[in-house]
């Protein structure tokens, strides 16, 4: 056979080949591509999923700050002035409300509401808003667990101003912003699951031959990082979600103390009215109302000073013991 018909066969199957890893190199690519794109989907559905969680988590432990809040300027107020102004309470000794005497309130209970006032005022006058940003989700988190021991209502609103910047989980939940604290997202996913922020998505860079199998390779690799992420990212939606849950329960139960609260508060301004302020001289209703506002002061005083978390950002399950009794309360009283 003559050289040049030679040369030109081996040509035509070298241009065959090239043909060939071009398509397979551009099949590569494509299947790459298709790889990468979903787990970019998926990697930015979990985030947004995780964000959602997040905002849900800390608007509910703010709205149920607000209401602390709100409880202890107005009902707690109302409770502690009209209660001061009644002498000599023997609750034991009243007729028809045994099972009651027990919810007698001590000196030191009575004091701590009283601070609650003191503390309530002083926070919603604006005159210390500088320092709780962000204060109300940690009031909401932990009440007076973490506030109302303290020595004084500016010590107190430090301590929560301190709760909400450096604490991992408030930190999070209020959107990994508070520097204070150096923590942020990464600090707070560590402290709700023990894990590591999410991996970045590598930009492919897709070029032909050479570089397919490359990066059909990379796009594996990062599929598989977003699948370990997006599953390690369910213990954070699941905590967040049983914050929420758990607050909402806080909100919802602490909402229906407030409504039968101040009932027996109006009554019990309207006794103090009529009947003077010698507890001795009480008929049996006034008495019984007395001791029915004791009772519902100190479960209102128990699920503010009640902490949904504990200090390390976890849910705490003491919460649930708080909520059965107070259940029970007011299923008891009919409310």
């Amino acid at each position: 056979m003559p050289l040049p018909f030679i040369l030109g066969a081996l040509a035509v199957g070298a241009g065959a080949v090239g043909v060939k890893k071009g398509i397979d190199a551009h099949e590569k690519n494509n299947k790459a591509k298709r790889i990468y794109n979903r787990a970019e989907s998926m990697y930015n559905s979990t985030k947004n999923n995780v964000e959602q969680a997040r905002k849900s988590a800390n608007n509910s432990l703010q709205q149920l700050g607000k209401m602390k809040l709100d409880t202890m300027s107005n009902n707690i107020s109302r409770f502690v002035k009209a209660f001061e102004q009644i002498h000599n309470i023997e609750l034991a000794q009243s007729h028809g409300i045994n099972e009651l005497k027990y919810f007698n309130i001590s000196k030191e209970e009575f004091a701590q509401m009283k601070k609650m006032v003191d503390f309530s005022l002083d926070m919603s006058s604006g005159t210390m808003q500088g320092s709780i940003a962000g204060g109300l989700a940690a009031l909401g988190a932990y009440g007076g667990a973490m506030t109302f021991g303290a020595a004084s209502t500016g010590t107190a609103i430090a301590t929560l101003a301190g709760a909400a910047s450096t604490n991992a989980t408030l930190a999070f939940l209020g959107g990994g912003s508070l520097a204070a604290g150096g923590f942020g997202m990464a600090g707070g996913v560590a402290v709700l699951g023990g894990l590591v922020a999410g991996p970045a998505l590598a930009i492919l860079g897709f070029t032909m031959n050479s570089k397919a199998e490359e990066n059909l390779e990379n796009a594996r690799s990062q599929r598989a990082k977003v699948e370990k992420y997006c599953e390690e990212m369910k213990v954070i939606i699941d905590k967040c979600n049983k914050i929420t849950e758990r607050t909402d329960m806080f909100t919802d139960l602490l909402k229906r103390l407030r409504v039968l609260f101040g009932k027996l508060i109006y009554q019990l301004e309207g006794i103090i009215s009529k009947s003077g302020r010698d507890y001795r001289y009480y008929n049996d209703y006034e008495k019984n109302t007395v001791a029915m506002s004791i009772a519902v002061a100190k479960a209102v005083k128990a699920v503010i000073d009640t902490p949904i978390l504990t200090k390390e950002g976890n849910i705490d399950d003491k919460a649930i013991t708080v909520l059965n009794e107070n259940q029970k309360l007011l299923n008891h009283m009919g409310a």
